[in-house]
């Protein structure tokens, strides 16, 4: 359904209390935009509570970023939602927040990339971790753009969260989703223990995404790490639960990749180390 300018100038400052008064976003934090046409974009502007803001206070700017209209200025972040909009025909909104649990990930490090929740499978394939890059700058749009082709909500490193959609309603939901995954994910972890999907399962899963959100949607092609699977797991990332495992680098392994060891062969390792120096 199109929406007039009107409403979606409603809905943006709708959804911008809902970010706001679920903790997704602090003070300033955070920005949202919706397509008008194929020649405009209304956004938030720069420095306003996303949970105060009016109709009046969103500016309309182009696909260069070039402001058309408003009394505020255009939000610093604004190029990470141009990059959506060129490389998604089907995202008509979107939306950025620091949700505290998924963003703790980013901060982290780490993608919400296990096959944990089948519905969170179905929704996005997996929820990848894009690399750091300076908000504001060219860098962040940069780092975005490996990912924004294939999946609908991105983590980004030491930052937040950004998610897009058909339209205003479900890009925020699909924020929601991501915190909430986060939390069920980060439970997991704290009782030491992950069941995850099998190979066939998840297929199955993803098999069944144009079905349910239309031919227009991305594939997401399954590897070793979108998403994590029970094979993959047991080969690389297996808990060993209850056994006070911890997750340590090794050489040759990237920031995102993990083995599991003993509290004890943790110990011994390090002992060894020393000795090494010692020596």
């Amino acid at each position: 359904m199109i929406r007039t300018e009107d409403e979606l100038r409603k809905e943006i400052v709708e959804v911008g209390r809902w970010v706001y008064e679920r903790g997704y976003v602090a003070g300033y934090d955070g920005n949202i935009s919706a397509r008008l046409d194929n020649h405009r974009i209304l956004s938030t502007p720069t420095t306003i509570c996303k949970g105060m803001m009016t109709a009046d206070d969103l500016v309309i700017v182009d696909y260069e970023g070039k402001k058309i209209s408003g009394r505020r200025n255009v939000t610093s972040e604004l190029a990470m939602h141009l990059l959506i909009y060129k490389r998604r025909s089907d995202a008509q909104a979107v939306v950025h927040a620091h949700p505290p649990t998924a963003t703790g990930y980013a901060a982290a490090g780490m993608a919400l990339n296990k096959a944990l929740i089948s519905e969170v499978v179905l929704n996005f394939g997996c929820i990848p971790l894009a690399a750091y890059g300076t908000p504001g700058t060219p860098e962040l749009s940069e780092a975005l753009l490996p990912l924004v082709g294939s999946y609908d909500a991105i983590l980004m490193a030491n930052h937040g969260v950004v998610t897009y959609g058909p339209d205003l309603s479900r890009a925020f939901f699909k924020m929601e989703t991501v915190e909430h995954f986060a939390k069920i994910s980060l439970v997991t972890e704290l009782l030491g223990r992950q069941v995850l999907l099998s190979d066939a399962e998840v297929d199955k899963l993803l098999s069944l995404r144009a079905g349910y959100f239309g031919p227009g949607t991305p594939a997401v092609q399954r590897n070793a790490i979108c998403p994590v699977t029970e094979s993959v797991a047991s080969v690389g990332t297996a808990s060993l639960a209850g056994n006070g495992a911890r997750p340590v680098a090794g050489s040759g392994y990237s920031l995102n990749e993990r083995f599991w060891v003993s509290r004890e062969d943790l110990e011994a390792m390090v002992a060894d180390a020393i000795e090494g120096k010692a020596k």
